[in-house]
């Protein structure tokens, strides 16, 4: 497997590489690079593109990946309305545009990327790599914990022109469950270890599609084995869940899978009330599983609902100040991407990032009855969503932007 052209080979250096730029501290900064050079790249083939030029060779960005273009640039919309009506001044303005710039805007451009000359057997096979050098490297992280290595190595000094908080640059061995020392919690090239159940849960999608058994095995193990050694609940939730539901969406249209719903909608009906109680204690035993996160969680949304009510329909603007000691200082409204976006852009921002994953969840779902890729998009597209209750997505694109491409890819394959 080697790439072709140049954006092939951008990406597929760009993904084998990870760990390289991970220990150099400078991950989250060369993928904010790569995601514009190749933007300004598409647009520049775009530009030159004629009615000569080869079928192959041509771009044509279609409708969904439009529609996220237009849905950030509401985002930013909303941005600038909540420092305007608070009166945050126009260096605030510019400070918070470039972090739109950073992180929402990304959502739309890695789908743009998408509709570049990019196989995605590319990204198939760069992701189980990336897992073989898991696989390698997780152990060593166990061992570096057990000799008592600090967990912290050090901190890139690009988070000086970099921007973002310094745990996005900085070298981590290994982590521990809050209030538990006993419970060591890997992050690996992520930020923190909830962020490696994201990607592992993205990777597992991606490594399943490869065509070489080998190559299959080990990128499902190692993504399988990135979310264990995170000891997230959402991405252990996601990585038994998530199959399942994209293969009913999938295959819904056969009778037989519309007769076992029938049946199994009958029985749960019987059975409603022992289903709810389940349930019911699903959830508490999952709560109580890490209690304090899960409150912590709980409470950080209930201030940003608050926070909320000030500026109902463009937001503050900004991100919310961390909270009191209670909260652990931390932000408000973050853990949670919808909670975020109601505080920090309102009901507006709300609806810019509901619209395109809706409608794009309605294109891929229309086109995985009869196209591969567009299945592996939606069970992606099915991944970020559920994990927007517990992670702020915007803020981790740099990490699982392979997604949003085979994403773009999707997008512009016709059915």
């Amino acid at each position: 497997m080697k790439p072709q052209n140049l954006e092939e080979k951008v990406v597929w250096y760009c993904l084998i590489g990870t760990y390289g730029f991970y220990f150099l501290g400078a991950c989250y900064f060369t993928i904010s690079i790569i995601a514009w050079l190749l933007t300004l790249y598409l647009c520049k083939k775009l530009w030159k593109q004629t009615e000569y030029t080869a079928t192959e060779d041509k771009i044509t960005i279609p409708l969904s990946v439009w529609v996220w273009i237009i849905s950030m640039l509401v985002i930013e919309v909303a941005l600038v309305m909540g420092h305007v009506d608070f009166d945050l001044g126009i260096p605030k303005i510019i400070t918070s545009s470039i972090n739109w710039a950073r992180n929402w805007a990304y959502l739309a451009l890695f789908p743009l990327i998408g509709c570049l000359n990019i196989r995605p057997q590319l990204l198939y096979r760069g992701v189980c790599i990336v897992g073989l050098q898991s696989l390698i490297i997780i152990p060593i992280f166990y061992i570096a914990h057990a000799i008592h290595l600090p967990n912290v190595l050090y901190s890139s000094p690009l988070q000086l022109i970099g921007g973002n908080d310094v745990i996005f640059y900085s070298v981590k061995l290994y982590g521990f469950e809050e209030g538990n020392v006993n419970q060591i919690r890997l992050s690996l090239f992520a930020p923190w270890p909830p962020a490696l159940g994201l990607v592992g849960c993205i990777y597992f999608l991606l490594s399943s599609q490869e065509n070489n058994k080998k190559w299959r095995l080990i990128g499902m193990i190692a993504s399988a084995a990135m979310i264990v050694s995170s000891v997230s609940r959402l991405g252990i939730l996601c990585l038994v869940t998530v199959p399942v539901i994209t293969w009913i969406l999938v295959n819904f249209i056969e009778p037989k899978v519309q007769l076992t719903a029938g049946v199994v909608s009958l029985f749960t009906g019987m059975f409603a009330p022992i289903i709810i109680d389940s349930l019911a204690i699903f959830k508490q035993q999952f709560s109580e599983a890490r209690a304090d996160s899960s409150k912590l969680r709980e409470v950080l949304g209930r201030m940003a609902l608050e926070g909320w009510k000030e500026a109902p329909i463009w937001g503050h603007g900004i991100i919310a100040p961390r909270g009191i000691l209670f909260t652990k200082f931390m932000p408000i409204g973050t853990h949670h991407t919808w909670f975020g976006l109601l505080y920090e852009k309102g009901a507006v921002g709300l609806v810019a990032l509901a619209f395109p994953l809706l409608w794009s969840f309605m294109d891929l779902l229309y086109k995985a009855y009869k196209n591969q890729t567009a299945k592996v998009a939606l069970g992606v597209l099915v991944v970020l969503f559920l994990f927007t209750f517990g992670e702020k997505i915007e803020g981790l694109v740099y990490l699982y932007w392979p997604g949003l491409i085979i994403m773009g890819i999707a997008f512009k394959q016709k059915v």
